[in-house]
């Protein structure tokens, strides 16, 4: 007794010559269905190259097409013509012309001859199975598809929702219970013969030729009708990605494929020379009869799975950039945003950087340009201080810099005189850690020298932004880490509320603040913000500040501060 091949060939003959070869001159009986669509001159030149084994047939020819009865009116003839040409044969492994043997014939052949009655068949019904993709699962056996997916989408998916809206279903022939698994199969001769030659066949394939994606249920099913020992699994190690597409193995996939102990791999690359070279040997190696097990390489495709939905945290790529929510993390790691504290202290830039190590830049959505720290007009990964070059996409600017200085803590200074549309970014963010004393803008206002008409428009349309922002910030969804101070409300106690900051940026600056920056001279800024409210203005994001401060009447709880 034999194991007997059918080859389902459509491309890349000369692979498939070479290993339809290589089962022959082990003795294995060999038939092989060639895609009617393949050229007379190449079909030829193929038969040709394998006239001279004996063993070796070629079966009635289909043009085939994915996921419609082509595929298993091919099938059907090639198995057909195998158990009529060749007696001996007791198992038919079904494979395809991108299939390569992993293991010697020899050690196939001794696994089917201690499981002589043992069907290998992937057989499942739909609710025992999460892999369909496409949205179709029992409604594959329910409706009809006569369009094509691939060359007909449009009708495919119309008749599709018009069987829906009119609740059409199709009867299920008595007796049949869908079940679906992996095309690649090997069944005993018995039960193969008893579908092929099954009484009810017309009616079987008249039902499975308007069911979609066929090759994938008809056997899984009738073999349910028929087996007296079925094993759901496939010999053939065969991977599929997230969107449902096979893995392509190449040459650097050859200790995983000997990791398998699978039987036959697909689908291999063409060009993989060293996975044929190693694998179709003349001779055979030494038997190891380990059993198929393709679970000990499914946590390297998991995680390949992972690293191509989701990536690394914070990168980008093509494949997963215009689907938004795809990416692993916006950014690549964690960064400070400080609003306000450049207004209040002076050279809060590089006294947060003694304080912390970490790297300080100055407003980096500034209006003019981008102010990187140290002043510098291009900063890693060749990104420049351009305004126009940032704003065409302020979120790409930001993620790119957070990616190209990973592993060094980013912080930067924000307000409403720059540009708001990084805002939404930041708020859902959760590598941000916003910082903001809010109000802090009209101390600059308050110490400028410009005609008060001026400053109180300023002021209302920089109060109009900041309270937006702050708004955005304050909304359920946020994932950033965000601490709001009013300006009253820091100045109270502006020790502590730094100290808060540091102790969460981190940094090597771990002890109690000994260092502290200059305070800007508020002396009057109370009088100044009742002015604005005298003409017409309302400043409500600094908090209560009395108009007169009494030098001798400090608020309970505050504690000395270095004022300029």
């Amino acid at each position: 007794m034999s194991v007997g091949f059918v080859m389902l060939v459509h491309e890349a003959l000369d692979r498939a010559a070479q290993v339809a070869r290589h089962w022959s001159e082990h003795g294995k009986p060999v038939v092989i269905h060639v895609d009617k669509r393949v050229d007379g001159p190449n079909y030829e030149y193929f038969q040709q190259k394998l006239a001279d084994l004996g063993n070796v047939r070629f079966s009635e020819r289909h043009a085939c097409e994915w996921g419609n009865w082509s595929i298993v009116g091919a099938t059907q003839s090639a198995c057909e013509l195998m158990l009529e040409a060749f007696p001996d044969v007791r198992h038919v492994y079904l494979s395809s012309g991108s299939c390569m043997p992993l293991r010697p014939v020899e050690e196939i052949q001794s696994y089917l001859d201690d499981r002589p009655r043992t069907d290998f068949i992937e057989s499942v019904t739909t609710d025992e199975v999460d892999w369909t993709v496409g949205g179709l699962d029992q409604e594959r056996f329910t409706l009809r598809f006569p369009f094509s997916w691939k060359r007909q989408r449009r009708l495919f998916d119309g008749y599709v929702d018009l069987q829906r809206k009119l609740k059409l279903s199709r009867h299920i022939p008595e007796g049949l219970t869908p079940h679906l698994g992996s095309q690649w199969w090997c069944l005993t001769r018995q039960t193969l013969s008893a579908i092929l030659q099954d009484p009810r066949r017309a009616e079987f394939d008249r039902y499975f030729k308007r069911v979609w994606i066929p090759d994938e249920s008809y056997f899984q099913s009738l073999a349910r009708l028929y087996s007296t020992q079925i094993e759901s699994r496939s010999l053939t190690l065969s991977k599929f990605d997230f969107q449902g597409k096979p893995h392509v193995f190449y040459d650097d996939h050859l200790q995983l494929l000997r990791r398998s102990d699978c039987f036959v791999a697909r689908k291999i690359w063409p060009r993989a020379e060293r996975l044929y070279r190693e694998f179709l040997v003349p001779k055979s190696r030494a038997q190891v009869m380990a059993e198929p097990n393709p679970l000990k390489i499914d946590r390297l495709f998991s995680r390949a799975t992972e690293r191509r939905t989701r990536g690394r945290a914070g990168l980008y790529m093509q494949g997963r950039y215009p689907n938004d929510g795809w990416e692993n993390g916006k950014t690549g790691g964690r960064y400070s945003v400080f609003e306000g504290f450049t207004d209040l202290f002076e050279d809060f830039e590089g006294w947060i950087a003694r304080r912390t190590g970490n790297r300080v830049h100055g407003n980096l959505f500034a209006a003019d340009r981008v102010q990187f720290a140290g002043g510098d007009a291009f900063y890693n990964g060749a990104l420049s201080d351009s305004a126009p070059l940032r704003e065409y996409n302020p979120q790409g600017f930001l993620t790119n810099l957070i990616w190209n200085t990973r592993g060094e803590h980013q912080c930067f200074q924000f307000g409403p005189a720059d540009d708001q549309g990084i805002s939404s970014f930041l708020a859902s963010d959760r590598n941000a850690q916003i910082s903001i004393i809010s109000g802090a803008w009209a101390i600059p206002l308050f110490h400028s020298n410009r005609n008060f008409a001026e400053l109180r428009k300023e002021a209302a349309n920089l109060q109009r932004i900041e309270a937006a922002h702050l708004d955005l910030l304050r909304l359920g969804i946020t994932k950033a880490r965000v601490r709001i101070w009013s300006l009253a409300e820091f100045i109270e106690n502006p020790m502590e509320n730094l100290q808060l900051i540091l102790d969460e940026i981190g940094g090597i600056g771990q002890r109690r603040l000994s260092e502290v920056p200059v305070m800007a001279d508020l002396t009057g800024f109370g009088q100044f913000l009742q002015n604005l409210k005298n003409q017409g203005m309302s400043p409500h994001l600094m908090g209560d500040f009395p108009v007169i401060q009494d030098s001798t009447d400090k608020p309970q709880g505050r504690r000395p501060y270095l004022v300029k």
